[in-house]
């Protein structure tokens, strides 16, 4: 099995640089928001969404020729959002295989009060940094209702929650390689993406072929306590951790280099 560091963002509960607001989630709720693997898991080919023209369609309308890039958020999302998709698209601008001629990427969001303007407008915005003609056809961006959203997500394992009090969601980062028979073949996950994973990924989704879970070591990278500005514990500790085994290794570094000196000076 392949090691990975595995690193689930959060967005912040808070505006940074307007100060710390009042959030209505507990510890214990934003520790449950993750991305429960499931390869294999089938997509429920009945669910309704609008894309952005306001069309009713359904997810298996993208599905049945080639792989698909699932992506989860939503389009008013104040940071974490666009880092995935600008991770996205930075990591497509190097593949040799094309959106909407060899896969589609579909973008929904989990926020049901979202309207097809917004989609509208986000997918103007990512086509054009993308910049490849014919990728128009193969990008999707939908939204839809509360039960077709919890559906899909409960069935790629997008675990997220939102907080009435800032009027925010959070939620973890990554992306879902569909096969074309619309089962959950592979995970990538963070902000930034591998260009040869991300092209193994849709290869072996092309094939519908199913990968193997990734190891999880950290579930929970960025938790911001927006009640007392504070970062929580566990971020705290990885950082402390680091910051140890940095300087560890600068000692080791120059240590190593002062002994190599003297037995040159020996000779």
């Amino acid at each position: 099995m392949k090691r990975i560091l595995y690193l689930t963002f959060l967005i912040p509960l808070a505006g940074m640089a307007s100060g710390p607001a009042s959030s209505s989630l507990s510890d214990q709720s934003l520790a449950e928001i993750n991305f429960d693997q499931k390869p294999g898991s089938q997509i429920s080919g009945d669910l309704s969404f609008r894309d952005e023209n306001k069309k009713i369609v359904k997810i298996y309308d993208f599905l049945g020729k080639r792989p698909a890039i699932l992506v989860l958020g939503y389009y008013q999302c104040p940071m974490l959002c666009t880092m995935v998709n600008d991770g996205l698209i930075a990591a497509l601008q190097d593949l040799k295989l094309d959106v909407g001629k060899h896969f589609d990427v579909i973008n929904i969001t989990v926020n049901p009060q979202e309207t097809p303007a917004l989609a509208a407008a986000k997918k103007k915005i990512y086509l054009k940094q993308y910049g490849r003609p014919g990728a128009a056809a193969g990008w999707h961006f939908l939204t839809g209702d509360e039960a077709s959203i919890r559906e899909v997500t409960d069935e790629v394992g997008f675990r997220y929650a939102y907080d009435p009090a800032i009027r925010q969601y959070a939620h973890p980062s990554g992306l879902v390689i569909l096969t074309p028979d619309g089962r959950v073949s592979s995970y990538l996950f963070g902000v930034t993406y591998s260009a040869r994973e991300l092209d193994a990924a849709l290869q072996k989704a092309g094939a519908n072929k199913i990968g193997s879970p990734l190891e999880q070591l950290i579930l929970l990278c960025f938790h911001y306590r927006p009640l007392t500005g504070k970062y929580g514990n566990l971020i705290m500790t990885v950082v402390r951790v680091s910051g140890v085994a940095t300087t560890i290794g600068l000692f080791g570094v120059i240590a190593f280099v002062s002994q190599r000196k003297r037995k040159k000076g020996a000779l």
